[in-house]
């Protein structure tokens, strides 16, 4: 709170060498602050810290002297008081200060509350020269700038009322205690108001987390459920899908007799239609397993250069269009990773199939580098239809599919994405796109190069 003083106007001095004086000095404190136009409050908190300093000088040092100043140059302006003493000084006044000094008799305790009920304060003690206490309060804006009429009319003021009648001085701090002890009930009510609503809203919060974390239950429940069924459905369902399959694949090795063109189409259609739902069923197989924080890591060394051999020879069947190229990147140089090969590459699959189906030419792109020491970062580039910024958070939600004209022509079941977001976070890496509409799209999936168990969590 420290401040330069420039320049000041004496008001007037009291000195301190009984009781009444202390007394006189808080009464002539609250005329000057009513004169200079200060509120009533600031009139007591001026009056108060004059009252417990004075008190402090007369106590400690057999008295001292009460100055009120106009501070004329400063701005805001003020109303200083500066209370001297030559007694033996404040040996710590450090710790008063800081409110960790004790004294039986208070002498911190007033110290700090004039502090803390003024705007301005300082403090100087020596064993040679005494204490030196300066504070003050800020005028009000509508306060005249300090001026000789001013000053003088001040002094006529004050001499006009220079006689103490101490009944009255004390009948006026009674009544400022009354009022003080009434703002203090007051705001006891409105604390204790408060607390009431407090406990109300703590109830309520109570209240609404039983209620969360009953419906949790139910939701946990509920996918426990929804996983067995899953689990139950999706077996069943492999037996007679495994059968078509086999069933196709001997009619189409001709090991039933020849066929007709229309017949070996119809049982290729047969066939083609029941990988597709054995995809889906495997699928939500997976989804499954890894909802209910039940899927195992297989962990196997293997190179990425095996891996996009394996890709390669997997899809080169697949394009069957000269407008759309798959290219595999040289990845020879990257170190061995040591995680679960079958999960990766099926993430890979995911991603490669997706990019084929929305790529009408171009290219598709699949590429890795590594991302720091320890991890390995995985790219599907396509030159496809892109997506729109607002739909490539939505791409991974469970079986649902962004309108495209190519998605009519391009079958799916709006699980390939979810899932594989779900198998590169249980390798403890991230699957992120980034896209433009009409300039295609790129998935990433950071993969960790060692696979770190780490508890799984059930979908709630």
């Amino acid at each position: 709170m420290a401040s330069v003083i420039l320049e000041q106007t004496s008001l007037s001095t009291v000195s301190i060498t009984l009781e009444q004086d202390v007394v006189q000095a808080r009464r002539r404190a609250r005329q000057i602050a009513e004169i200079l136009g200060l509120d009533p409050q600031d009139q007591s908190r001026i009056a108060t810290a004059v009252s417990e300093i004075a008190r402090n000088a007369l106590e400690y040092a057999g008295g001292g002297t009460v100055e009120f100043l106009l501070d004329s140059v400063d701005s805001p302006r003020m109303l200083l008081v500066r209370i001297s003493d030559r007694g033996p000084g404040i040996t710590d006044t450090e710790a008063v200060l800081s409110g960790s000094y004790q004294s039986a008799t208070g002498m911190g305790l007033g110290i700090i509350g004039a502090r803390r009920l003024t705007d301005h304060f300082e403090l100087a003690s020596s064993p040679t020269e005494g204490t030196r206490v300066v504070f003050g309060k800020r005028l009000p804006r509508r306060t005249t700038s300090p001026n000789p009429l001013l000053i003088a009319e001040i002094t006529s003021r004050l001499e006009g009322i220079r006689h103490l009648d101490l009944g009255r001085e004390i009948h006026q701090q009674n009544q400022e205690l009354l009022r003080i002890l009434e703002e203090a009930q007051q705001r006891q009510l409105e604390i204790e108001r408060l607390n009431r609503e407090l406990e109300e809203t703590n109830r309520g919060v109570v209240a609404l987390y039983m209620e969360l974390d009953e419906r949790a239950q139910d939701l946990g429940r509920a996918a426990d459920l929804k996983s067995r069924v899953l689990s139950d459905i999706s077996h069943e369902v492999r037996t007679p899908l495994n059968a078509i399959l086999n069933v196709s694949r001997l009619l189409l090795d001709r090991l039933d007799g020849e066929l007709t063109f229309e017949q070996e189409r119809q049982v290729r259609l047969i066939r083609d239609s029941a990988r597709t739902v054995t995809d889906l069923v495997n699928d939500l197989l997976e989804l499954a397993r890894i909802e209910a924080g039940k899927t195992v890591a297989r962990v196997v060394t293997f190179s990425a250069a095996d891996l996009f051999a394996a890709l390669r020879g997997m899809f080169r069947p697949l394009v069957t269009s000269d407008a759309v190229v798959l290219v595999l990147d040289d990845v020879a140089a990257l170190p061995p990773l040591e995680t679960d090969e079958g999960k990766l590459g099926q993430v890979l699959r995911n991603l490669i199939s997706n990019a084929l189906k929305f790529t009408e030419k171009g290219e598709v792109r699949v590429s890795a580098e590594l991302c720091g020491s320890d991890a390995v970062a995985f790219s599907v580039t396509d030159t496809g239809v892109g997506i729109a910024e607002e739909d490539q958070e939505r791409i991974f939600q469970e079986f649902l599919q962004i309108e495209n004209p190519l998605q009519r022509r391009a079958h799916g079941t709006g699980l390939g994405l979810p899932l594989s977001r779900k198998l590169v976070t249980f390798l403890g890496g991230e699957l992120g796109v980034q896209s433009r509409v009409g300039q295609g799209s790129t998935f990433t999936a950071i993969i960790p190069r060692n696979y770190v168990e780490r508890p799984q969590e059930q979908a709630p």
